[in-house]
């Protein structure tokens, strides 16, 4: 029974690290987001994108959340109904012509091109509930200070 406990452990090890993404601190997030020129962009700015990233994955690459018959992958939690292919949601449309998986490793590149597809479609961030219900007509300068 110990080898068998000990063997467990070391799947744990072995299988949790993975499963945790890099995730951002606050600091890192904004540097990010004002390098990629979301400062203004779609008339927002980059505190409301920060906040946003804090309430839609906690600034973790790896976040992932079932909808029901869609799922939100990475760090701007990206649906794969409308814009992302994870190969298992009808009808998806992929307008990002991306594998979800790629918006849940450490790269974020491709994320934030496909979020500011989202954003520049939608003229703005309404398409994201984290942002409409802790974030939209807030002051957000808390998510900017000191950085």
């Amino acid at each position: 029974k110990s080898m068998l406990f000990l063997g467990f452990l070391v799947f744990l090890g072995l299988a949790l690290p993975g499963t945790q993404g890099k995730v951002f601190t606050r600091c890192e997030m904004v540097k990010i987001l004002r390098q990629n020129g979301f400062e203004g962009f779609e008339g927002t700015t980059v505190a409301d994108w920060t906040c946003l990233v804090k309430y839609e994955s906690g600034y973790n690459t790896r976040a992932y959340n079932n909808n029901g018959p869609s799922r939100d992958y990475g760090i701007f939690q990206i649906n794969s109904k409308y814009w992302c292919n994870d190969g298992r949601t009808p009808g998806s449309v992929n307008g990002c012509h991306i594998s979800c998986s790629k918006l849940q490793d450490d790269n974020i590149e491709d994320d934030i091109r496909c979020a500011k597809k989202i954003a520049r479609q939608a003229h703005g961030l309404s398409p994201w509930y984290g942002w409409k219900n802790h974030c939209r007509g807030r002051n957000l300068s808390s998510y900017v200070r000191g950085c």
